[in-house]
């Protein structure tokens, strides 16, 4: 099934339940009236909604109205937890052969993650708002799952059970703030400003063969200023699965119903022609651009974002149809 958060006036907006071609709506009142309800209580409330899911996908819902995108918060509000990963290491290779540095061995037997600010997301429509275009903006095209309760040492191929719904994100950086931060040996914080999610968030049935072992097998497309800049296959070189991911997380800890976890940036690795190297399937995110630029020409030539700048993020079926709706977004100043 498919679900959203349409805009209320409230913090946690009102859950509707939307049709699988995205096309019709309809709200789940009298099932539940947030996401997180449902999250706290899967096993009895997601049937019900899977009925009225069926009904509206039939045409037979009575209250349905046009689905809009634009009415739209994250699916999950806000959520308590947001952890985003690294699973693409071909972007964390990228990003330090662009500065002579070596991927530490350790990188690729035990995830990279940190741990976002999760009490104030943005809607897929919502503009990016930045205080500077100097703290230089970038947006991030990645894959993210909600999940509900996950006990302490749980496995990595058990966790996978623990994926109630799989959603895009646009985990926007500001990455002129970054080295600063990383230099302090705390992490990112100021550098991470409130990140956005697709319009729908899906049951990974709805993924059919395209979700296997904890990853999605189809296209992230990101598509910067009308230009499409990124066809990155988000399956075959995820080197952590979800289920991984989530085991990461709760090695120490229980992981409760609500969290979010990232795979963050969709990277695909780079292919010869006449002996150089070209990256055919393009970029999720501007600093793997630079990094690519600096490998090849010894330094950056793409600039960051600037007010003004849109950016789409989206993935289609292999029927070629939208699975989570779009992300548009526009980078605009404070107080605009």
């Amino acid at each position: 099934m498919k679900l959203a958060t349409y805009k209320d006036g409230s913090r946690d907006g009102q859950l509707v339940v939307v049709s699988r071609d995205l096309s019709t709506a309809h709200y789940a009142t009298g099932i539940a009236s947030t996401l997180q309800q449902v999250l706290d209580d899967w096993n009895f409330l997601a049937p019900q909604l899977e009925d009225l899911y069926l009904t509206l996908n039939q045409g037979k819902a009575r209250h349905a109205f046009p689905f809009d995108p634009e009415r739209c918060m994250a699916p999950l509000p806000r959520a308590y937890q947001w952890a985003d990963g690294s699973a693409y290491l071909n972007h964390v290779e990228l990003v330090r052969a662009a500065r002579n540095s070596e991927v530490p061995s350790s990188f690729y037997t035990d995830p990279l993650m940190y741990q976002g600010g999760s009490d104030d997301f943005i809607g897929p429509c919502d503009p990016v708002v930045c205080a500077n275009e100097a703290f230089g903006i970038d947006f991030e095209a990645e894959i993210a799952v909600i999940t509900g309760d996950v006990p302490m040492q749980t496995s990595a191929d058990e966790a996978i059970e623990g994926v109630r719904l799989v959603m895009l994100a646009n985990d926007v950086s500001l990455r002129n703030l970054i080295p600063n931060e990383l230099a302090k040996g705390f992490g990112f914080f100021q550098s991470k400003p409130a990140t956005a999610f697709s319009p729908v968030a899906i049951t990974p049935d709805e993924l059919g063969d395209a979700w296997q072992g904890g990853r999605v097998h189809l296209t992230l497309q990101s598509t910067w200023n009308g230009r499409k800049v990124g066809m990155c296959e988000a399956g075959p070189e995820m080197t952590f699965h979800f289920g991984q991911l989530i085991a990461h997380i709760c090695k120490t800890r229980n992981v409760r119903a609500g969290s979010i976890v990232g795979s963050g940036t969709v990277s695909n690795k780079s292919v010869e022609v006449k002996g150089k190297p070209q990256w055919p399937k393009g970029y999720s995110c501007i600093a793997e651009k630079r990094a690519i630029e600096t490998i090849l020409d010894g330094k950056p030539s793409t600039e960051f974002m600037k007010f003004g700048d849109t950016i789409r993020i989206e993935m289609k079926g292999k029927d070629g149809e939208s699975l989570f709706g779009a992300i548009e977004q526009e980078i605009v100043p404070l107080n605009a």
